[in-house]
C-alpha cells in the first residue's frame, strides 16, 4: 500500500506571515511614491534644463526606477 503525506510544516505563525506581507506592501508603496513624484519632478522641467542636467527625456522613466528601487 502506498501512502502520500501532502501536509506541510508550518514556516511561521500567521501574525509573522502577515507582518511579513503587511511591511512587503508598505515598501511597495514607498518605492511608487517615489518613483511618481521623481517622474513627476523631472517631467515638469523644460527640455533646456534636462539637457543640461544630461537626461533624455525618454531616460525619465528608467532615471525613476532607478531613484525608487536603487542601483
Amino acid at each position: 500500500m502506498t501512502y502520500v503525506n501532502l501536509t506541510r510544516a508550518a514556516s511561521g505563525s500567521f501574525q509573522n506571515r502577515l507582518a511579513a506581507v503587511t511591511k512587503y506592501v508598505r515598501a511597495a508603496l514607498v518605492r511608487r511614491r517615489v518613483y511618481n513624484r521623481t517622474v513627476r519632478e523631472l517631467s515638469a522641467l523644460t527640455d533646456r534644463e534636462l539637457t543640461d542636467l544630461g537626461i533624455h527625456r525618454a531616460d525619465i522613466p528608467q532615471i525613476a526606477l532607478q531613484a525608487a528601487c536603487g542601483s
